[in-house]
């Protein structure tokens, strides 16, 4: 058992190490910036009731996407995804951080998936969070599966309790998600590619970087989606 137990976390291992160096050059972190913004398009955008309500967006801190997270299990599982995030500051929405979410899990399983998770900050303890170098959701961080529909009436709880809401796209299914035990963190290295110099986590975030021409894409879909659910509020 102790033979197999290792062979399994190599293999999980292996995988999180194969997609930490995937598309580190500049072209792939534009190209990750563009999935980020078209898997928000083809989500808000899309269907009312297969999409984040606008009381939500109307009232998000900061938005996390991670295109195509990853998923394996052999026995032990393993999860790691690629992403950028961006907060609300008082002169519009920040620059990009590049991002990972990283977990693992225990269990009798077999297989392997790839998902679009969506992370939304709602108050000023989520936007303090992200403001971290690394957290972990459900511990350093309240965290719930976000409520699905555009016009969704949800309970309270999530509004008095979660600092952070999450949802997930696989197979054309969207829904709300648990990621308690995940870390999120900034992926130094691919900022550092990006921006040509180092830059703290939370400078970016704060509004106080200029957002370059590569990103403005991804920052004009998060601001358009958060400024269109603001108008539907008032």
């Amino acid at each position: 058992m102790k033979k197999f137990a290792a062979i399994a976390a190599t293999v999980a291992l292996a995988l999180s190490s194969t997609l930490a160096h995937a598309g580190t050059d500049v072209p792939g972190l534009a190209e990750r910036l563009n999935n980020a913004a078209n898997t928000l398009t083809e989500i808000i955008g899309g269907a009312p009731d297969k999409s984040i309500p606008e009381s939500i967006l109307a009232g998000a801190s900061c938005v996390v996407v991670i295109p195509k997270y990853k998923k394996g299990a052999f026995v032990f599982g393993a999860q790691y995804g690629q992403g950028v995030a961006t907060c609300r500051t008082g002169h519009g929405w920040s620059a990009p951080v590049f991002v990972q979410l990283t977990g693992g899990s225990f269990g009798w399983q077999i297989g392997g998936q790839s998902t679009d998770l969506v992370l939304v900050a709602m108050n000023n303890q989520g936007l303090q969070d992200m403001l971290k170098n690394k957290f972990k959701l459900g511990a350093d961080a309240a965290a719930s599966a976000g409520p699905v529909g555009r016009n969704a009436q949800a309970g309270t709880d999530w509004k008095l309790n979660a600092e952070f809401l999450t949802w997930s796209r696989s197979r054309g299914l969207f829904a709300g998600i648990d990621l308690d035990g995940t870390t999120l963190s900034q992926n130094q290295d691919d900022t550092r590619t990006f921006y040509g110099v180092d830059i703290p986590f939370h400078v970016i975030l704060s509004g106080e970087t200029v957002t370059p021409e590569m990103a403005r894409p991804f920052v004009h879909t998060v601001a358009k989606y958060f400024i269109d659910s603001k108008a539907a509020q008032q």
